[in-house]
């Protein structure tokens, strides 16, 4: 016997079973690729769900909102009209007014206007001070975080 034979038993080669391997390892790949991708889209598709629902709310109270100003529009100019001086006009009206719509179960939108006595019919009859999201709820926790200590 020769010394290549004698120095082990086991020997490998470089023929079919290396190459299927290396399109196993391949094919589990692209599978975990293909899943990860699919996890994240429908995690993308969920978060444009609710984004779509709150940007709809949002809006539906904004245009409470500008509903509730132009009628606000309308009262003041009818005061301007039926009252003799400033002093009348801020009794009837008041110096400013606030309103709240509520967007969800947690938050709202707040309107703050302040009144103004105008100089002619045709300025305005108040400005807005404030138009802003807030929260109106608390909000519950499910549970808490486990920190491990050193």
């Amino acid at each position: 016997m020769s010394s290549r034979q004698k120095s082990s038993g086991v020997s490998f080669s470089n023929g079919i079973g290396s190459s299927s391997l290396l399109v196993t390892f391949i094919i589990l790949c692209l599978v975990s690729f293909a899943t990860l991708s699919i996890v994240s889209a429908n995690a993308d598709y969920k978060l444009s769900g609710k984004v779509l629902e709150r940007t709809t709310a949002y809006y539906e109270a904004s245009n409470q909102a500008e509903t509730q100003l132009s009628q606000l529009h309308g009262e003041l100019a009818a005061a301007y009209a039926s009252c003799e001086d400033e002093a009348a006009y801020f009794a009837r009206t008041g110096h400013e007014v606030s309103y709240r719509f509520p967007i969800s179960d947690l938050q709202s939108l707040d309107v703050k206007a302040e009144i103004l006595y105008p100089s002619d019919e045709k300025d305005a009859y108040y400005r807005i001070l404030s138009w802003q999201v807030v929260l109106t709820g608390d909000l519950e926790y499910e549970g808490t975080i486990q920190f491990l200590e050193p």
